[in-house]
C-alpha cells in the first residue's frame, strides 16, 4: 500500500542545501512517495543526489552541477536549466529538465529515463550504460561517445562526432549531425525501432513523428583490433 505523507518544502534561501540532502538520504521511510518541493535553488550544486526512494522532487529554478546524480527510484523535475552532469550515473527513476542541460548530461547512466526539453551540451550520454535519454532540442559534440547500452533520442541537431566508438547503444536523430564519430553509421529504421521510438517520445511528452528520425548504431569495426588496418593517429 502506498505510504501517504504530507508534502515537504525546502527553501534554499533559508535552509542550507546539506540539510535538505541529509533529510532525503536519512529521514525518508522505505517506499516514501511524498513530494519534496525545492525553492530558490539558485544554481546550487548536488541537488537531490543519490536518492533511493520513490519520492518526487520538484526543483523550481536552475540547478548547478550533478543534479539528481546517481538517482535511483526517484522522480526529479527541474523547472529550469541544469549544469554539468545532470543525472550522471543514474540507476533508475526519472529526471526531467524543463530547460537546457550543460555538458555530460546522463553520463554513465545505467537505467531510468532522462528527459531534456531544451538543448544539451557536449558529451550528452557519454559512456551510456543502459538508460534512455530524450532531448527535445539539439546536442553538442561527442554526444553518445562510447555509449555501451541504452537509447538516445535527439529531436534537433548534433555536433561533431556523434556516437563516436558506439557499442550496443542506439541513437535516434531527427535533425542533422555535423559528423558521425568513428564506427557510427546510419542504419534503416525497422518496425521495432518505430515502436520503441514512439514509446520513448510519448514518455517524454514530445509530439514527433517517429518516421522522421534516423537510426545510428555501431558498424562494429572497432570491436577487435586489426593490426593490418591503416591506423592513423
Amino acid at each position: 500500500m502506498e505510504r501517504l505523507i504530507a508534502p515537504l518544502e525546502f527553501d534554499l534561501a533559508q535552509v542550507p542545501l546539506h540539510e535538505m540532502n541529509r533529510f532525503l538520504h536519512r529521514e525518508l521511510a522505505e517506499g516514501d512517495t511524498r513530494t519534496v518541493t525545492v525553492l530558490n535553488p539558485d544554481g546550487a550544486h548536488n541537488i537531490a543526489v543519490g536518492l533511493d526512494h520513490p519520492v518526487k522532487v520538484e526543483v523550481h529554478g536552475h540547478a548547478g552541477y550533478y543534479a539528481a546524480g546517481m538517482n535511483q527510484k526517484a522522480s526529479v523535475t527541474i523547472h529550469g536549466s541544469a549544469g554539468t552532469g545532470v543525472a550522471e550515473n543514474m540507476m533508475s527513476g526519472t529526471v526531467h529538465v524543463k530547460g537546457f542541460a550543460s555538458n555530460g548530461a546522463g553520463a554513465s547512466a545505467h537505467g531510468g529515463l532522462l528527459v531534456i526539453d531544451g538543448d544539451a551540451g557536449l558529451r550528452c550520454g557519454i559512456s551510456l550504460k543502459g538508460a534512455d535519454i530524450v532531448v527535445g532540442g539539439s546536442v553538442g559534440s561527442f554526444s553518445g561517445f562510447m555509449a555501451q547500452a541504452g537509447r538516445m533520442v535527439i529531436c534537433g541537431d548534433a555536433g561533431d562526432a556523434l556516437g563516436d566508438s558506439l557499442y550496443e547503444a542506439v541513437i535516434y536523430l531527427k535533425g542533422e549531425a555535423k559528423s558521425l564519430g568513428a564506427d557510427a553509421q546510419f542504419e534503416p529504421m525497422t518496425d521495432a525501432d518505430l515502436h520503441t521510438l514512439g514509446e520513448l517520445l510519448s514518455r517524454a511528452g514530445l509530439d514527433h513523428d517517429p518516421s522522421a528520425f534516423r537510426r545510428i548504431a555501431s558498424a562494429r569495426q572497432l570491436y577487435h583490433w586489426n593490426a593490418d588496418a591503416n591506423q592513423e593517429y
